[in-house]
């Protein structure tokens, strides 16, 4: 849509998260206003992210960006938690907290991820809907600019960067976790590394420089983005890098890191026993094995993928491709943004984050939901299996006795279900969680990657005791 009606102002009380002079609309004449409309739980939105910052450096002297958070969760309208995904994305530009809907619905917009285009003369250009439109909205910035400079418009004057950075943490947003006998592994995802950690916590070897980029080598020179999901598989550790849409492999023994799945490009490749290295996917956001095959749940996709280890060729494992929530055969199910994967035997659950419930696929490929009910019912409830509520579940695990339990993120809680009948408890931990999203249960303890909080939590599922694991701290 290209319309030139004038770009409704900003309203006076609506809540800016990172900076204490609010942009206006009208303080920006003679530049381009890119206002994006975003939720920090949406994956399209995440992929929206390096358009914006490759627009804003290319019209750095032209181009102002602003961004509007509108909440799909309660959780979200709190400008704390904004604030922490603001950080956890990387957010260089003044965001508001629009928890009301206010400048959503005075734009009209209709769908996560948005952009809006103001030209210079403060009326508004375009509004493009949807992930994937960058080229389309570079175009259209160059040429509002010519035009505002051709009607001796144009400023060119840079907009300096907002941060306003949370205290510096041992961890960064810690994603998945990992514990087998002897090591804890950490997903240290804000800074771009994976740790590998006693169980008290003490780091003996670090995997990535601490730089967000896509570089294969040694444990010291190689890059990861944002690195999620974490798998063992005999003497390797496979890790779901989430930025670079790729799944790297690190040497256990000789600390080299290698990627087998991805191009480090998002894409929306549907393999068919294809060659891993060759293909391109978007968002691999946690993993797990069954015999010599590696689960990837492609949160961009919409999809559980099957990479095979030995001839690292892969292919779709379920679901169709299409955001939603539908039983049925792997190959006509619908899933809604899968970021949490574990088994029982050679079953596969997954915690389907955008639809709120619990997946389970079979050996034989048939899915099942467990809890949960729709893209937009969502809630906080325990009890019988059709009572159910869960809000934006990111991380899931099992335990020895077939116990299942839930990172019920967007409430800041862990539930446990019962295999057989569904029926939910939670967890009373008296113990202060934020946006946990990493999960894992050995030897009767449960490990939470507690994300807003910049640290793994240790749980006695004996005794409810909860500890803190100092990683990285020593």
């Amino acid at each position: 849509m290209d319309v030139r009606n004038a770009a409704p102002p900003l309203p006076d009380e609506i809540e800016w998260v990172n900076t204490a002079t609010p942009p206006r609309i009208a303080d920006h004449r003679g530049r381009v206003v890119l206002l994006w409309f975003w939720s920090y739980d949406s994956v399209n939105c995440w992929n929206q992210i390096p358009d914006i910052n490759r627009l804003a450096e290319k019209y750095h002297d032209g181009l102002t960006v602003i961004g509007i958070h509108s909440p799909k969760y309660p959780r979200q309208a709190a400008s704390d938690a904004v604030l922490s995904a603001v950080n956890r994305l990387g957010l260089r530009h003044a965001v508001a907290n629009d928890g009301e809907f206010r400048v959503w619905r005075s734009y009209a917009i209709r769908s996560w991820p948005s952009i809006a285009l103001i030209d210079a003369a403060g009326a508004l250009a375009a509004v493009y809907p949807g992930e994937g439109s960058g080229d389309l909205v570079d175009v259209r910035i160059g040429q509002l600019l010519d035009e505002a400079a051709l009607n001796d418009l144009r400023v060119y004057e840079p907009t300096p960067p907002v941060l306003r950075p949370q205290p510096r943490t041992a961890l960064a947003f810690p994603g998945k976790v990992l514990v087998d006998e002897k090591f804890l592994y950490i997903a240290d995802s804000g800074h771009h590394r994976v740790l590998e950690c006693s169980h008290e916590g003490t780091v003996s070897r670090s995997f990535g420089s601490g730089n967000a980029g896509h570089a294969d080598g040694s444990a010291s020179q190689s890059c990861f983005n944002d690195p999620q999901g974490l798998a063992r598989w005999g003497s390797a550790l496979y890790v779901a890098d989430r930025g670079n849409h790729s799944v790297r492999r690190i040497d256990l023994g000789n600390g080299i890191v290698e990627t087998v799945l991805g191009t480090g490009r998002a894409g929306f490749d549907r393999p068919e026993n294809a060659d891993a290295r060759s293909t391109a996917l978007n968002s691999p956001i946690d993993l797990s094995v069954i015999g010599h095959h590696l689960l990837i749940a492609v949160a961009g996709q919409n999809q559980i993928w099957k990479l095979d280890l030995l001839a690292l060729t892969v292919v779709v494992y379920a679901g169709e491709g299409e955001r939603g929530l539908l039983d049925g055969s792997a190959m006509e199910a619908l899933f809604a943004q899968p970021s949490g994967l574990a088994t029982i035997g050679r079953n596969l659950l997954v915690a389907d984050a955008a639809s709120s419930s619990i997946r389970w696929i079979e050996p034989g490929g048939r899915v099942e939901t467990m809890v949960g009910t729709g893209l937009y019912d969502f809630g906080d409830a325990v009890g019988m299996r059709g009572k159910v509520r869960l809000q934006n579940p990111l991380a899931i695990a099992t335990d020895a006795r077939s116990a299942i339990y839930v990172a019920d993120s967007g409430n800041n809680a862990i539930k446990r279900l019962e295999r057989e009948s569904g029926k939910a408890h939670l967890l009373d931990l008296l113990y202060g969680l934020n946006e946990p999203q990493g999960l894992a249960v050995h030897a009767n303890q449960l490990w939470i990657a507690n994300t807003n909080r910049h640290e793994i939590a240790r749980v006695d599922l004996a005794t409810g005791v909860v500890h803190r694991v100092g990683a990285g701290e020593s």
